[in-house]
């Protein structure tokens, strides 16, 4: 059984009193609420009313291959921004002062073929807590055996090239999560060191939504378009490809650059530093001055400000980071950042590179 890996580190607490204080005292100076405001209210309009209009036009009008295969990847893209914008929010109770209104929106992610019960364990509990932490933070094992993110794994020599092949390979993380993840999270005995115990209820849920997905994005259009089952399949494929690879580059960029460290607990579970600093050690913003990730990303791109403020919807955090980087330095916490996504990918994949050989002495 794993130890349950805790941050006993008083060194570095002081920081994050600080930090929470100077944010606090921001949103009362200017009245402002920590949840949505309009814009987030906005995005939350468009980004459903283009899932509905693309899903309705895909299964329901008779267009040429082109036509549909471009509209079927815009919508897997679509559900990554919804994932990204609205559901991710929702799920962290970030979207709304309203527990029933976050509840709501974050059923949504049914919509995209993932579980937001099995997120919130896996993401907001484990991931949040342990982040990059190896044999805990099971959202850094990606294609595990395939892709070595950590020194402590084995190197193995196909891993020499996965710098190459790792991008395809985030192309079908959306398909497995729809198909197998959510499955396997779900009946395992523990994610990283928790336990998993479930109420009753999800059970019938986990199945109940993942068959309605499926009657939505398989058998639906299989019954409705002029098409054959073959075809509908490869779309069903197509629509994650595109939603796998835009989630996938997301979240790697934000965990998985030269810039963060995975520290590992000493023998008796404990962590080196305070909760907060190893938030800032292990996670990296990028594109931060760009309009159109602001838009599109959910806030995913200012991955420091939403680990250290969760709670906080995603719209402010442009805002409360000039707050958190100042005091970074003023306690001398390093605030890792790349400039744009094009940076930041680059990082990623010397990165992979670095770790898919023998490591230097």
């Amino acid at each position: 059984m794993k130890a349950k890996t805790k941050f006993p580190a008083q060194n570095g607490a002081n920081f994050y009193a600080t930090l929470r204080q100077n944010v606090n005292a921001d949103f009362a100076s200017r009245n402002l609420s920590i949840h949505a405001n309009g814009l987030m209210w906005l995005k939350t309009f468009i980004f459903l009313s283009l899932f509905i209009v693309l899903y309705l036009t895909i299964i329901l009008a008779d267009l040429n291959g082109i036509t549909l295969t471009f509209l079927t990847l815009l919508l897997g893209m679509v559900c990554a921004f919804i994932g990204f914008n609205i559901c991710h929010d929702a799920i962290h109770g970030a979207f709304s002062a309203s527990k029933r209104t976050n509840k709501t929106l974050s059923m949504l992610f049914h919509l995209v073929g993932a579980s937001p019960y099995v997120w919130n364990i896996t993401h907001n509990i484990v991931h949040h807590t342990y982040t990059n932490i190896p044999g805990h933070d099971e959202d850094i094992e990606i294609a595990p055996g395939l892709i070595r993110i950590n020194h402590e794994d084995k190197l193995e020599p196909h891993q020499r090239y996965q710098q190459w092949y790792a991008f395809p390979l985030y192309g079908l993380a959306s398909l497995s999560w729809v198909l197998r993840k959510d499955y396997k999270k779900f009946f395992q005995q523990r994610i990283g060191a928790r336990e998993n115990i479930h109420p009753k209820i999800e059970y019938f849920n986990l199945f109940f939504f993942k068959f309605l997905y499926y009657g939505l994005f398989i058998i639906l259009p299989m019954v409705v378009m002029n098409l054959h089952w073959w075809q509908v399949l490869i779309g069903f494929v197509l629509l994650h490809l595109a939603q796998g690879i835009t989630m996938g580059l997301v979240f790697q960029l934000a965990h998985v650059v030269e810039e963060t460290t995975f520290p590992k607990p000493d023998e008796n579970g404990n962590m080196e530093e305070a909760w907060a600093e190893h938030q800032m050690r292990t996670t990296a913003n990028f594109a931060t001055q760009s309009p159109m990730a602001a838009f599109f990303l959910g806030g995913l791109n200012r991955q420091i400000e939403h680990h250290l403020f969760p709670k906080v919807c995603h719209v402010h955090y442009g805002r409360i980071a000039v707050i958190v980087k100042q005091t970074a330095l003023e306690y001398g916490i390093p605030y890792h950042e790349n400039n744009t996504f094009s940076s930041a990918l680059v990082s990623h994949f010397r990165l992979l590179k670095k770790l898919g050989r023998p490591a230097v002495v």
